[in-house]
């Protein structure tokens, strides 16, 4: 009796793990993994390290993008992969991965514009505000400014695009605007599943305000 009952139990069991194997991936699963990798790439890897590692996470998500053809949430992970790889490897490699991250923003947005909170802007705001201008890339500052009102417009309490928007203003000097976003940014509302990224989102945030407020604190009194 107890040999029959294992082999049921055996064959449940397998039964089960047939099943899960069958079982469809979910895409807010698959992202979610995808963007608590890229969190652990981009905080917690050694800088020595983080271009083989987001190399692999690059091939995740672009096989993630083709197991959900059509959906603009992959296609945008795929391309926040592709611009942090591009920064952590800079020259003419770093740019071509730059400009694969711009097309497909650029088609996920003809997709879904809102998709992710406003992530498509965000990104393309912070590509085309670091990626060097003409003749070299793509880089334009007044394009960076438009794409980061939009992200703002559809996301104005996000920690994302308070930051990205607060680095770019530093970057060009209008040091009270940037604290008032970044202080902004620090009383962002968690999100919920991104608990990681937000922890080293902060941690920039403090980091860039600290600077100004060192760097530029006589300027800031004035005004």
């Amino acid at each position: 009796m107890f040999l029959k009952k294992s082999i049921a139990a055996l064959f449940l069991s397998a039964a089960l793990n047939a099943v899960a194997l069958a079982a469809p991936v979910s895409l807010d699963d698959s992202i979610a993994e995808v963007a608590h990798r890229w969190a652990r790439i981009n905080y917690q890897t050694p800088d020595g390290e983080k271009e083989k590692a987001f190399q692999k996470l690059i091939a995740d998500a672009r096989q993630l993008s083709q197991t959900f053809p059509g959906k603009a949430e992959p296609m945008i992970w795929h391309a926040i992969t592709l611009s942090s790889a591009a920064k952590v490897e800079g020259g003419l490699g770093g740019l071509s991965k730059a400009k694969e991250a711009r097309d497909l923003l650029l088609a996920s947005e003809k997709i879904n514009p809102g998709a992710l909170n406003g992530s498509i802007y965000n990104s393309l705001g912070s590509l085309y505000a670091k990626v060097p201008g003409w003749p070299i890339g793509f880089g334009d500052k007044k394009k960076a400014r438009e794409y980061f009102d939009k992200a703002l417009a559809i996301n104005p309490n996000g920690i994302d695009p308070n930051y990205f928007y607060a680095d770019l203003l530093a970057e060009q000097g209008e040091y009270a605007r940037a604290v008032e976003l970044l202080k902004h940014a620090l009383s962002a509302p968690p999100r919920a599943g991104r608990e990681d990224a937000d922890v080293g989102r902060r941690q920039d945030i403090q980091r860039l305000l600290d600077d100004i407020k060192q760097k530029h604190g006589d300027q800031l009194a004035k005004q």
